[in-house]
C-alpha cells in the first residue's frame, strides 16, 4: 500500500495519488476471507453513485486483507456539532440520501443499518456544495434475501416497527423508515422515539414508541407544514401504508426549490474503478491463504500484491 500515506495499520490514510482521506477496513488473511466477504466485496464494487461510498482498491499485507475506501467525518458529529440544521440544509443532504438509497434500491441491495453514523459528509469546498454519502457493511444485504425479525440490524433509535414483529419485513420500506429517523435527528437535533429522560440503557419504552408511533415535532421550532405531512407519511407503523422512496421524491416538500437536481443524479461522470473485477478476484483468492509465518520472504517472493512496508 505504497500509494497512501500515514500509520502503517491505521484505519485512516491519505492518498498520494490525490490527497484524499481513505477508510482502511483490515481482514485477517486465511479463513475469514470467507463467501460473505467475497460478495460483500463485489457487491460493493457494483454500487457507482454519488451518494454511496466508493469502493477504492483492495490490497494485500503478509496478514491482512485491506479493503480502501472514501473517508470523511460522518453526519453524525456534523449534527452534534450544529445542533440542528434548517429546513434547506437538511432538504439538500436528505434528497442526496434518498437518492443514494433509490439507487441502490434499483440494484436490488437493501441498507437495513441507515443512521447518521453511516452516513458521511465530504466538504464540497468552493465546488460545490457537501456531499453526502451512504456506507456501512448493510448496503450488501439483497433484496432478495427479506430481512430476519431481529433488531440488532438496525441501531436503536432507526428500528422501523416491523422489525420487532416475528416475521420477515421489506428492506426497502424499512429503510424509508431509517430515512425519515434521519431527516428528524437533522431538522429537531434529537431521535424522534427516545426521551431524554429515559433510563440510558432502556430501551423498552423506545420500543414501546416505536410501536406506536409516538413522536412529536416541537412546536418552537421553525419546520414547514409540508415537512411536517412528509415526516408524518414516513412515520406509519404499517409498512403496506408507509410512503414509498418513488413517492418520497415527489413529495412537495422534496421538490421545494429544486435548483440542483440532486434528486436525480445520474451514474455519468463517477469515478471509475480503479481494479478490474478480475484484479479484485485475483487478490481476493490470495487472500484466503493463511498468514505464512517464518516462509515470509520465499512467500513475499510468490505473491506479487503484498507490500511489507505496511506490516
Amino acid at each position: 500500500m505504497d500509494n497512501y500515506t500515514g500509520i502503517p495499520g491505521s484505519d485512516v490514510l491519505r492518498s498520494l495519488a490525490d490527497g484524499q482521506l481513505v477508510a482502511v477496513t483490515y481482514i485477517p488473511r486465511g479463513e475469514q476471507v470467507d463467501e460473505a466477504v467475497r460478495r460483500e466485496i463485489v457487491r460493493h464494487r457494483s454500487l457507482r453513485h454519488p451518494s454511496v461510498v466508493r469502493l477504492r482498491e483492495l490490497a494485500l499485507t503478509p496478514t491482512h486483507l485491506a479493503v480502501v475506501s472514501e473517508h470523511a467525518p460522518d453526519l453524525y458529529r456534523r449534527v452534534r456539532d450544529a445542533g440542528r440544521f434548517g429546513e434547506d440544509e437538511a432538504r439538500l443532504l436528505f434528497r442526496q440520501l434518498v437518492s443514494g438509497v433509490s439507487y441502490c434500491h434499483s440494484m436490488q441491495v437493501c441498507h437495513r443499518d441507515l443512521k447518521l453514523e453511516k452516513l458521511l459528509l465530504l466538504d464540497g469546498g468552493c465546488t460545490g456544495p457537501p456531499r453526502l454519502k451512504i456506507c456501512g457493511p448493510g448496503v450488501s444485504k439483497r433484496n432478495s434475501q427479506p430481512g430476519a425479525p431481529r433488531a440488532s440490524d438496525q441501531t436503536g433509535a432507526y428500528i422501523p416497527p416491523e422489525v420487532f414483529q416475528q416475521r420477515e419485513y421489506d428492506g426497502k420500506i424499512a429503510d424509508v423508515w431509517s430515512c425519515g429517523v434521519t431527516l428528524y435527528a437533522m431538522l429537531v437535533g434529537s431521535y424522534p422515539f427516545q426521551c431524554p429522560d429515559d433510563e440510558p440503557r432502556n430501551f423498552r419504552k423506545t420500543i414501546q414508541r416505536i410501536q406506536s408511533v409516538e413522536y412529536s415535532v416541537p412546536d418552537d421550532l421553525n419546520v414547514s407544514a409540508e415537512c411536517r405531512d412528509l415526516i408524518s407519511k414516513i412515520f406509519i407503523a404499517d409498512p403496506a401504508a408507509r410512503i414509498t422512496i418513488s413517492e418520497i421524491r415527489n413529495h412537495p416538500w422534496f421538490l421545494m426549490d429544486h435548483l440542483a437536481d440532486d434528486s436525480r443524479m445520474s451514474t455519468k461522470g463517477t469515478e471509475q474503478p480503479m481494479q478490474s473485477m478480475d484484479e479484485i478476484m485475483q487478490i481476493l483468492a490470495l487472500a484466503e491463504a493463511p498468514y505464512p509465518g517464518d516462509d515470509m520472504e520465499e512467500f513475499v517472493d510468490s505473491d506479487p500484491y503484498i507490500d511489507i512496508t505496511t506490516s
